[in-house]
């Protein structure tokens, strides 16, 4: 039986239906749901209760699974699920339990509250984020997507003309930096700051993308200050209502995202309430512009 497609809207976000995505996955299947995230951007997959190895297993049918979050970051604190293919996205310490409001993993889910698109800041950037629910909280704690294809294509003409050839300098710290969160100069400069086109295309809808997120830590060829307010000018607009969609978690929901076209960010929840998601990262095929030129860690 072929999967069946809900459409959310008519170009942004569908729900998905008819497929066990524990079990291994057809060439047919795979198609499909490449065919539908080049379309809708987030695909949510309702009922998904997947062990941790059959989470990774589904990831890796669509590319190389990302590493490197964990070895060079995640790792340093601790390793609660014992994979480095899988990110724990969770308040729960090494041991499973709710950790303390200043633990480093309680922060960290803090720093989730900004748009970004994941693996943004890095050379080789993410492609799909895989996101399963295993406990939800009672209130809060929504994910957030929006699209990056329509957020482009309600720009402004003189603002399309402003950053056509505009290259923006991605930073893996830039958000941590906002929140004062001590990190070590190992751990900030795991990821060097990278250069990326502002405007981009889509290759699975060939619609052109604002790509800019809260990682944008400077703009080439603008002040500093004159570059970050652009940033947050660009990083409103993308999250406007008509651009967004925000999913209320229950325990078992899957979500594919194509980080090519959106961006996405958490909701605030009570940390003291146990809430648990794991995630998988496949790798893109498509490396950003370089090395920035300031190669030092501001």
């Amino acid at each position: 039986m072929p999967i069946r497609l809900e459409p959310v809207t008519e170009k942004f976000v569908a729900r998905v239906t008819g497929v066990d995505l524990g079990k291994p996955l057809g060439l047919v299947d795979r198609a499909d749901i490449v065919a539908a995230c080049d379309r809708y951007g987030t695909l949510v997959f309702p009922g998904q209760h997947l062990a941790k190895e059959e989470l990774v297993a589904f990831g890796a049918v669509f590319g190389e699974v990302d590493t490197t979050l964990q070895t060079k970051l995640m790792n340093r604190v601790q390793n609660r699920l014992g994979m480095d293919t899988l990110t724990d996205i969770s308040n729960l310490d090494a041991d499973g339990n709710v950790a303390h409001a200043q633990h480093w993993q309680t922060i960290t889910t803090i720093g989730n509250r900004f748009w970004h698109s994941d693996g943004s800041y890095k050379d080789l950037p993410i492609r799909y984020s895989i996101l399963n629910a295993v406990t939800t909280v009672g209130y809060g704690g929504e994910t957030q997507y929006a699209d990056l294809r329509a957020a482009y294509d309600s720009l402004d003409e003189a603002t399309k003309v402003l950053i056509a050839d505009k290259i923006g300098i991605f930073w893996s710290h830039n958000t941590r930096d906002w929140l004062k969160i001590a990190d070590s100069p190992e751990e900030r400069s795991a990821f060097p700051k990278v250069r990326w086109p502002m405007v981009r295309t889509h290759p699975g809808s060939g619609r052109k993308v604002l790509w800019c997120d809260s990682k944008v830590w400077a703009i080439e060829g603008m002040s500093l200050p004159e570059g970050r307010a652009l940033v947050h000018e660009l990083i409103e607009h993308i999250g406007q209502r008509e651009h967004v969609y925000s999913h209320k978690w229950e325990a078992g929901d899957l979500i594919m995202a194509d980080n090519r076209s959106t961006a996405h960010r958490g909701r605030r929840f009570d940390h003291s309430e146990r809430r648990e998601m794991r995630r998988v990262e496949t790798n893109d095929n498509v490396r950003s512009l370089g090395v920035a030129a300031d190669g030092e860690v501001g």
